[in-house]
């Protein structure tokens, strides 16, 4: 009889050789034994000193009002919106990890969705700051963006994109947090059991809400895990999508296109993916963590980059075509302008980035290398910053009127700013993986027969 053909078994998602224990123990152990890697201390001080810069840049601000910012006529949109934007799009692979692939049952999310879910909500909270901000008098302006005009002298307009934007990010912040919390619930429990100290199994014990391990406490949180998991899942779509339309409903040439939603939101899981595969990869390298976030989790991260940079790289071609095709002055001129104006430079860089460089993608040795996967997504992080710029910039600086045109640089003030919530991203990144486990560990331990099966097999 002829041998049957061999059939690809994919990787396990843990490597065997681990148990129960084993699991427990390196996941809490990073938390509970008090040492962390000379990595950590270095990357929480560098965060914490460009943190300090943000502060500094943000004291300036109120005191000297915006126009220490590169903002003018015609381009009154700049770093604030291009950064608000970029970091609203880092926020979507958490949810999308989280949820959707929850609720598909994909299994190899389970090593990478609690820090992913920490990312989310870092970087939405790195993000508010600019709302904020760019009002130019926070303490008079900014919070008449919110909902509540029976108390106020002035009524927020509900037709601007700017009030549905703060319906949109808070709701998805808050569902992003609770989704985050719920899930914690039984490794925070673990922790409190686990831990040594009396103060440590208090604050532990406080946050696990009672959890005991009990049937009914697993059928309630699975029930809550599942209703946040599908309340979650639209606001991948929904949050970018009404971002797209603070641009979408204006008339400027180049913002005023219909493909804007699923282009924002194809940008926002690549750009979102990319920055996941950027902290991953450090994290497993500095905690060993080698045997959980295997080359698998790595290599399928790379494939939903690539996709979802085909999807953006295709959102390119039709806003070129757009512009043709639509027989329109000001749009053809629009997209003229952005590959062969002032800011040509930063276009055609945006689309080595965006498009070029993943590419690379295509080939597995390049998925299954950190290092190299490591560079691809930082050249994404890069080009998906210039993407906004040139969206925001290039559709300002030269409106309908020659007469009113000008050029945009952002300040030492602007890049301040920017570069500060970097910092404070880092800084809070940091502190959660030194008191939070940044792997689920009950999800891990439900891989542990699986890997065995498949080790046994191997052996």
């Amino acid at each position: 009889m002829d041998p049957k053909p061999a059939t690809y078994e994919p990787p396990p998602l843990i490597a065997p050789g681990h148990s129960f224990a084993s699991v427990t123990d390196k996941i809490a152990a990073i938390v509970l034994s008090g040492r962390q890697p000379m990595g950590w201390f270095i990357g929480v001080t560098i965060g914490f000193a460009i943190t300090m810069v943000l502060m500094g840049a943000l004291t300036y601000l109120l005191i000297k009002g915006t126009g220490i910012w590169g903002i003018n006529i015609p381009v009154g949109w700049g770093f604030a919106i291009i950064n608000f934007v970029w970091w609203i799009g880092i926020g979507h692979a958490g949810t999308l990890i989280s949820a959707i692939l929850l609720l598909l049952k994909q299994g190899w999310r389970t090593s990478i969705n609690r820090f992913a879910e920490a990312m989310t909500l870092f970087a939405v909270m790195c993000a508010g700051v600019f709302p904020l901000i760019h009002t130019g008098r926070p303490w008079l302006a900014a919070y008449w963006l919110f909902p509540y005009p029976s108390s106020m002298s002035i009524w927020p307009q509900f037709r601007s994109p700017l009030i549905w934007d703060v319906f949109a990010v808070s709701t998805y912040f808050t569902v992003s947090l609770l989704f985050w919390y719920v899930g914690l619930i039984p490794d925070l429990a673990t922790l409190r059991d686990r831990a040594k100290r009396r103060s440590l199994q208090i604050i532990y014990g406080v946050f696990a809400l009672g959890w005991r391990g009990s049937v009914k406490h697993w059928d309630r949180y699975e029930q809550a895990y599942l209703l946040l998991a599908g309340l979650a899942t639209p606001l991948v779509l929904s949050v970018h999508t009404v971002v797209s339309f603070d641009f979408a409903i204006g008339i400027v040439p180049g913002w005023h296109t219909t493909i804007f939603p699923p282009y924002f939101v194809a940008g926002a899981i690549y750009d979102g993916f990319a920055m996941v595969l950027t902290l991953a990869i450090p994290l497993r390298w500095m905690y060993g963590l080698q045997d959980f976030i295997t080359l698998r989790h790595l290599e399928n991260m790379a494939k939903v980059t690539l996709v979802t940079g085909l999807i953006v790289g295709y959102g390119y071609l039709m806003e070129a075509f757009f512009g043709w095709y639509s027989a329109n002055t000001y749009e053809g001129f629009m997209i003229w302008n952005r590959m062969t104006g002032p800011y040509w430079p930063m276009y055609w860089v945006l689309v080595f980035c965006n498009i070029i460089t993943p590419q690379w993608l295509w080939f597995r040795r390049v998925r299954t290398t950190p290092g190299l996967l490591f560079c691809v997504a930082m050249v994404v992080n890069i080009g998906m910053w210039l993407e906004r710029f040139v969206i925001v910039v290039t559709s300002l600086h030269r409106d309908f009127l020659p007469s009113a045109w000008g050029m945009y640089h952002g300040t030492i003030w602007d890049w301040a700013t920017f570069i500060g919530t970097l910092g404070l991203f880092v800084t809070l990144f940091f502190l959660f993986i030194r008191v939070l486990p940044m792997i689920s560990i009950f999800e891990m331990r439900t891989l542990v027969p699986e890997a065995k099966v498949q080790g046994a097999e191997g052996h």
